[in-house]
């Protein structure tokens, strides 16, 4: 079986089963006709960086990082709310203030957010810069952060 092949199998078991240790994500995968060496397995984790995230009942087990925010927007929204100050636009940058020391968190709930036409953050002590993909688009992304305030 091809590594993409396999790595596919992979995701969808540990999102189908809470799968704590590398011999029972082999488990299951022998299960599926997929026979692979613990190197492998290791490996594959590293790629598809999988991380070890906690449970509900207090065990702990293989997740994508995506799957360790969730729940974690709705909490960055809160402080983003609590942390800006105030939302400017210069030419196709955004550029956010914030309370002292808050930048960094208000920049990962933008980075969290995944709006459309920004390009990427970066945050110092207080402040924000956000790059716009499209000038055209800066008026919409604008509305979207503008919302979070609200």
């Amino acid at each position: 079986m091809k590594k993409h092949s396999r790595q596919s199998v992979i995701l969808d078991l540990i999102q189908n089963y809470e799968i704590e240790t590398q011999e029972e994500l082999a488990a299951h995968l022998l299960e599926k006709g997929i026979e692979i060496t613990q190197a492998t397995i290791s490996r594959d984790i590293k790629e598809l960086r999988l991380v070890k995230v906690l449970t509900s009942n207090k065990k702990y087990k293989y997740a994508t990082i995506d799957s360790q925010y969730d729940g974690m927007s709705e909490r960055l929204i809160r402080i983003f709310k609590s942390s800006v100050l105030c939302i400017e636009s210069a030419e196709n940058i955004i550029v956010i203030k914030t309370l002292p020391g808050a930048a960094h968190v208000c920049a990962s709930t933008v980075d969290n957010l995944n709006i459309d036409g920004v390009k990427g953050t970066i945050a110092g002590y207080d402040t924000i810069f956000i790059a716009i993909e499209e000038i055209e688009k800066m008026n919409s992304i604008l509305g979207n952060l503008q919302n979070l305030l609200k």
